[in-house]
C-alpha cells in the first residue's frame, strides 16, 4: 500500500499538468482532494466499525482506488478529471487509518516470538514509500507519466488481496456492536485521554506545516543546493524509519507514552527554533533527524495510548478521528504559514515552536496510561 503511495505521489501534479490542467486548476484539484479525504476517512472508519469488517473495508477501498486510478488515464480534461480525482482521493483516504487499526489489533508487543511491534509495520511502510518514490523516477523516465498510474493500480490490487490475509485481534472477533458502540464519535470524544491525544497530535504534527511548505524555499534562499536540500530531507525520513524500527518501541516500553510525547514536543521546540534562527549546514544536519521524534516517536506514543484506551469496536473510528484532527490542523496551518512566512520570513518557525511547547503540559495527562497494552 505504501509502495503504491510512493510511486505516484511525486509525479501526480506533473501527470495532471500533462493532461492539460493549469496551475490554478491543479491547485483546486489537490485542495478539493484534501477536503474530501477529511470527510471520507472518518465516514468509512465509522462504517467499518459498525459492520466489524475493517479488513473488508480496507480491501474494498484499495480495490476501488485502483479502478478509479485507471479511470484517470481516460477521463477527459477538467471536470471529469476533477471528479475522478475526487473519487480517487475518497477511496484512498481511509486506507492508512484502517491499516493502522488492523496493525494495532494484531500487534502484541512483549509476547515473545508470537508478537510484533506496531512500529515495525509502520516503519516498513515508510521505508517502502521511499523505495517506491525512487523507483517511480526510473519508471517515468522509461515509460512516461501515465505509467505511474498503472503501477499504482497494480500495487493497490495486490494490497487489496493482502489485506484479506491480515489477522483480526481476538477482542475484535468477540465484540458485538451494541448500542454503546454506535455512539461512535460522541463516545470517543467522551474519553478525556482521547481528546488529549487528538490535541497533542494536532499541535505537534500540525507544526510541520511550515517546514513541509517552506523549508526548501528557506534553504534555497540561503544558497543551499538542491542536492544538499534533498540530503537534508532524506535524513529526516531515515530518522523516522530508524525510530519506528529500532529506537521507538523499546523507548516506549521503558519510559511510557507520556514521556515520549514530552520528548517529541521538546524535539519540535528545538527543531523549529533552529530553523527560525539558522541556515548553517551543521545546525540543519543536527536538527533534521529530530523528525524521528517529532513525527515517528509521537505517532508511536499516540498509537499506544489509543490501543489502550479505545474499545476495539471503535478502533477504526478512533484512527480516523486521530487522522482528521492532525490533518485538518496541518491543512489550516499550511494556509496560515503562507501569510506568516510572507510577513516575518523564517521567524514564522517560532510560532511552530510555540505550538510544540503548548503540547508539553498536555503530555502530563498521559502518565497513567500503561507502558504496555494489556
Amino acid at each position: 500500500m505504501y509502495a503504491a503511495f510512493g510511486v505516484a505521489s511525486p509525479f501526480m501534479p506533473a501527470f495532471f499538468e500533462g493532461r492539460g490542467l493549469g496551475p490554478e486548476q491543479i491547485g483546486i484539484l489537490f485542495g478539493a482532494g484534501t477536503a474530501i479525504r477529511l470527510i471520507a476517512g472518518p465516514l468509512v472508519g465509522r462504517v467499518a466499525d459498525l459492520s466489524q469488517a475493517v479488513r473488508g473495508a480496507l480491501a474494498i477501498c484499495e480495490l476501488l482506488a485502483a479502478v478509479v486510478a485507471l479511470g484517470l488515464l481516460s477521463a477527459p480534461a477538467v471536470t471529469p478529471l476533477l471528479l475522478a480525482s475526487l473519487f480517487h482521493s475518497a477511496a484512498l483516504a481511509p486506507t492508512t487509518t484502517l491499516a493502522d487499526a488492523l496493525a494495532l489489533g494484531a500487534a502484541k508487543p512483549g509476547h515473545g516470538r508470537s508478537g510484533f511491534e506496531y512500529g515495525w509495520v509502520r516503519g516498513t511502510g515508510s521505508a517502502v514509500f521511499i523505495i517506491g518514490t525512487l523507483v517511480s523516477g526510473q519508471v517515468v523516465a522509461s515509460w512516461g507519466l501515465a505509467s505511474i498510474i498503472i503501477f499504482q493500480a497494480v500495487l493497490l490490487v495486490a494490497a487489496s488481496g493482502a489485506a484479506i490475509l491480515v489477522p483480526i485481534g481476538q477482542r475484535q472477533e468477540t465484540v458485538s456492536v451494541s448500542g454503546h458502540a454506535r455512539g461512535g464519535v460522541v463516545a470517543l470524544l467522551g474519553i478525556p485521554v482521547f481528546r488529549r491525544v487528538m490535541l497533542v497530535s494536532a499541535l505537534v504534527l500540525g507544526s510541520h506545516a511550515m517546514h513541509d511548505t517552506f523549508a526548501v524555499i528557506r534553504w534555497s534562499a540561503a544558497g543551499i543546493t538542491p542536492t544538499v536540500a534533498s540530503a537534508l530531507w532524506s535524513a529526516s525520513v531515515a530518522a523516522e524509519v530508524l525510530v519506528f524500527f529500532v529506537i521507538g518501541p523499546p523507548l516506549l516500553r521503558r519510559v511510557g507514552p507520556a514521556a515520549v510525547v514530552a520528548l517529541a514536543a521538546t524535539g519540535g521546540v528545538v527543531r523549529w527554533m533552529t530553523m527560525a534562527s539558522s541556515t548553517s549546514m551543521m545546525a540543519l544536519a543536527l536538527v533534521q533527524p529530530l523528525h524521528g521524534l517529532t513525527f515517528a516517536a509521537l505517532h508511536l506514543a499516540c498509537m499506544r495510548v489509543i490501543s489502550v484506551i479505545v474499545p476495539s469496536h471503535l478502533a477504526a473510528t478512533a484512527q480516523a478521528m486521530y487522522a482528521l484532527g492532525a490533518g485538518a490542523t496541518t491543512a489550516l496551518l499550511a494556509v496560515a504559514s503562507g501569510s506568516l512566512y510572507g510577513a516575518v520570513g523564517a521567524r514564522g518557525f517560532l510560532v511552530m515552536a510555540l505550538l510544540c511547547a503548548a503540547a508539553l503540559p498536555l503530555a502530563r495527562g498521559l502518565r497513567r496510561v500503561p507502558v504496555t497494552p494489556s
